[in-house]
């Protein structure tokens, strides 16, 4: 292949399912103004590159058609005005897309050294997970030292993540996932109590160890009203996705008297310099967890950037536990 292409993952026709998946030989971009080009030597693959890939996520404007939000790898090359960083430095970054690929152009405000210890395929499994945790666990839902987490979708990246998180910010966390193994597993991870909510009342057992204080939830459907009922007064409800479904019923008596806060948020439409605050603040508040290995990313399993449709339908079933991730060396 010439030094001026790259191999990408983009989607035949614009969207499908995953066999639409197909790695295409592209030009390899050049950093504009404040941006850095990243040798891609690993990229994490998360729910929106499905949704994305099944035509109802487009990119924001500007940003790549390839997939992919987060990658690790070498700085390559330097646009006017990027600063920090040389050539060669090892980093991780936060993209609106573009990851699936050898190379990718970032905003240098929006990577991050990679921490001590950490190969390129677990780095690559920090930004998405990293960001979405902090911003809204702990920025939109406040969570203190002390304090309860009821956290859903233990499974997932972003489940473990915010499990090791809040355990590393002296919170107490009760974790949901369907099935006993993975209960079992949210447990290994860090969970103080782990709920299989295919056969367990998550809200009744929440509320008989306390209630929570913050939910983090990404299913959303006919768990909104169940942590309603699961918050202590003054708690607070975070949506960050609703893979059960978008429209709930609910009675809004409780919201009234337990003075409830209900607030949700997506990270990758948010503008460039929102990006790079959100980056200044989880280098200051969540890599010291990493650097002491409180917080440490769980990958569960490497696919080969060749078999990208593999790692996508993977994540469909909805059997991994923490992140996916593509290798692209």
């Amino acid at each position: 292949m010439p030094d001026d292409m790259m191999r990408a993952g983009a989607v035949r026709g614009g969207k499908g399912d995953a066999s639409a998946l197909f790695i295409e030989t592209v030009p390899v971009p050049a950093p504009g103004p404040g941006q850095i080009l990243i040798k891609v030597r690993a990229a994490g693959v998360n729910r929106p590159d499905i949704v994305q890939r099944e035509g109802h996520y487009p990119p924001p404007p500007g940003a790549s058609h390839i997939l992919g939000l987060e990658v690790a790898g070498e700085v390559a090359a330097l646009g006017e005005g990027a600063q920090r960083w040389q050539i060669g430095d090892p980093v991780t970054a936060l993209l609106p897309g573009g990851g699936y690929a050898d190379y990718a152009v970032v905003d240098a405000r929006h990577a991050l050294p990679i921490p001590e210890g950490l190969d390129f395929t677990v780095a690559a499994a920090l930004p998405e997970t990293v960001f979405t945790v902090w911003t809204n666990l702990f920025e939109r839902g406040r969570l203190q030292a002390g304090e309860t987490a009821l956290i859903h979708g233990a499974n997932s990246g972003i489940g473990t993540t915010a499990i090791h998180m809040a355990k590393a910010a002296g919170a107490m966390v009760i974790a949901t996932a369907r099935g006993a193994d993975k209960a079992k597993k949210a447990l290994a991870a860090g969970a103080d109590i782990a709920i299989d909510a295919t056969s367990e009342d998550f809200a009744e057992i929440t509320r008989a160890n306390g209630g929570a204080d913050v939910v983090l939830d990404i299913v959303g459907g006919d768990y909104f009203a169940k942590n309603i009922d699961a918050l202590n007064v003054e708690g607070r409800l975070v949506q960050i996705a609703f893979l059960a479904g978008r429209h709930v019923t609910v009675d809004l008596v409780p919201l009234l008297f337990k003075r409830l806060t209900v607030t949700a948020s997506t990270l990758r439409a948010r503008d460039a310099e929102e990006k790079a605050r959100l980056t200044r603040a989880v280098e200051e508040k969540v890599w010291p967890w990493i650097a002491e290995g409180s917080v440490r990313p769980l990958v569960d399993r490497i696919f080969p950037i060749e078999a990208v449709a593999d790692a996508h339908r993977y994540l469909e079933t909805g059997s991994q536990f923490g992140k996916v991730v593509l290798l692209l060396d």
